[in-house]
């Protein structure tokens, strides 16, 4: 452990001089940052990634004017430890985010913690959250760090999900003050706070604007505008999933017209990503892996494999491809070389600057690509890539519940889990992991195994513990009593529609 402290902490020593040093973006000339996070977005959910039937028109027209990444991973396969890895650059289970974080939970990315905003704010950065935070279960309370304590200056933010649902949604809050109910749904919602925030910031200062949309993660809802644009049985939910990542598409359509008319565009480095692979859930089965192998909540490639679009004007060419690996984590030392800021080096940075992508070169990793998720569906609990290679491991001791739990006894299972049950695959010949080369290439296993022990005993013995709580479902009751009053509404419509006798 001692061996690979100091490694890491020459590494952070050498991105710091290289971040500090030259500067091929000059401090006045510091582009604004746009990261657009969708949620519950699969590889395949997008017109540019192949869907045959969603139509995406603003986020093809992306893809179109920059960069399209086909090996873009999130930095876990579901909400809360994803977005902690795209925050802190460090591996979610480093930060001791385990799994997605319910209300109430004591789980939450400490003060302590270095976030990307909050480095870019203390640098001159203008910065602005809008949409789901999902960093915390207190939201809004004064016992855990809110997004203005992780460096916003401005916020609209919601715990997790738009509730009861993405239409006219009432847990809002703005700058610590709660909304209300509003009329409208959540995309719309975000994308107008968004703009209204750019109108009103000081043009003279660049500005960090994070948008995480709801949209398509279940309680779906969508305008009849949108689902109308998909025929399917009078019973099926799929347009009001595909109509939701439409829904999506349009307001994100107003805000990048917002940065054009305002003349932002050429000096405005866009990020759009998603969170994790699709839901695919009982309700709404309609998501998309693509090509690809699973979804959400597992550590196969559909649970982490997601859309990936970058435009920089005068960096990214119009319409190019890249098959470069990119993860979560690397956007917080990227953003800070960018940004002429010094990437921390009194703490372990897992993910490495992919500003040589735009060069057409590879990212030279000192850290290779790692997911630990002791809840993930299926067998397989942790996975690795390295360069084409990927491995994946089961864990020993008990299966932990699916829920949100923290539990004395769920933490001593995730500090004793041993890793066991090896499957290696090569994703530049097998996308779809369907061939396990374990058996017949044992050379390129035992390095793996190797290198993965090392990296998840690292990763392990810095995860801090929670007190002891059990799982309320605050959120499901809100959820289940909303569709309850529709249902009883459905009801009563059809009574008064019945003809008299």
């Amino acid at each position: 452990m001692k061996q690979l402290f100091l490694h890491n902490l020459v590494l952070g020593t050498v991105l710091l001089v290289s971040a500090s040093a030259a500067t091929a973006w000059e401090i006045d000339r510091r582009p604004n940052i746009v990261v657009i996070l969708a949620d519950d977005l699969g590889y395949g959910d997008l017109g540019c990634y192949g869907h045959p039937r969603i139509q995406s028109p603003v986020i093809d027209q992306l893809a179109t004017e920059g960069m399209r990444l086909t090996s873009c991973y999130s930095a876990a396969s579901n909400c809360s430890p994803s977005r902690t890895g795209l925050m802190t650059g460090r591996f979610p289970q480093r930060v001791g985010i385990h799994n997605w974080i319910p209300m109430f939970a004591p789980m939450h990315v400490r003060r302590s913690e270095v976030t990307v905003s909050t480095l870019l704010r203390d640098s001159g950065y203008q910065t602005c959250h809008v949409g789901k935070w999902h960093l915390n279960g207190q939201f809004n309370l004064p016992t855990q760090p809110q997004p203005s304590d992780h460096g916003f200056d401005y916020w609209f933010s919601t715990q997790n999900n738009a509730l009861p649902t993405h239409h006219n949604p009432r847990n809002f809050v703005r700058n610590g003050i709660p909304v209300g109910p509003q009329r409208g749904y959540s995309a719309g919602l975000v994308a107008d706070e968004a703009i209204h925030w750019l109108r009103g910031r000081d043009p003279t200062s660049p500005f960090f604007l994070y948008v995480c949309f709801h949209e398509p993660h279940e309680p779906i809802n969508s305008a009849p505008r949108y689902q109308a644009l998909y025929d399917a049985p009078v019973d099926s939910t799929l347009p009001n999933h595909h109509g939701n990542v439409t829904q999506m598409d349009a307001a994100l359509g107003r805000l990048l017209g917002t940065l054009d008319r305002s003349g932002l565009r050429e000096n405005t480095l866009l990020i759009f990503t998603s969170d994790n692979g699709p839901a695919i859930t009982r309700r709404h089965p309609h998501g998309s892996a693509g090509p690809l192998r699973d979804k959400k909540g597992y550590v196969s490639e559909g649970g982490i494999r997601v859309p990936g679009i970058i435009r920089w004007p005068g960096h990214t060419r119009p319409g190019e491809t890249c098959d470069e690996p990119v993860c979560g984590v690397d956007l917080l030392p990227t953003l800070c070389t960018i940004a002429g800021i010094e990437i921390p080096a009194d703490r372990t940075i897992d993910g490495t600057s992919f500003l040589p992508v735009f060069t057409g070169e590879k990212i030279e990793r000192s850290t290779p690509l790692y997911w630990h998720f002791n809840f993930a569906q299926g067998p397989s609990k942790v996975a690795m890539r390295d360069g084409n290679w990927k491995i994946m491991a089961t864990l020993t001791g008990p299966p932990l519940p699916p829920t949100g739990h923290v539990k004395k006894t769920d933490q001593v299972a995730i500090k004793n889990a041993q890793l066991s049950k090896f499957k290696l695959y090569h994703l530049g010949r097998d996308i779809g992991e369907k061939k396990d080369l374990a058996t017949s290439e044992p050379a390129q296993l035992a390095k793996m195994i190797a290198r993965l022990q090392v990296l998840y005993e690292d990763v392990r013995e810095e995860s801090p513990s929670w007190p002891d709580w059990t799982f309320a479902g605050h959120e499901g009751k809100i959820i289940n009593a909303y569709y309850k009053q529709q249902e009883l509404l459905e009801q009563r419509r059809q009574g008064k529609d019945r003809p008299e006798r």
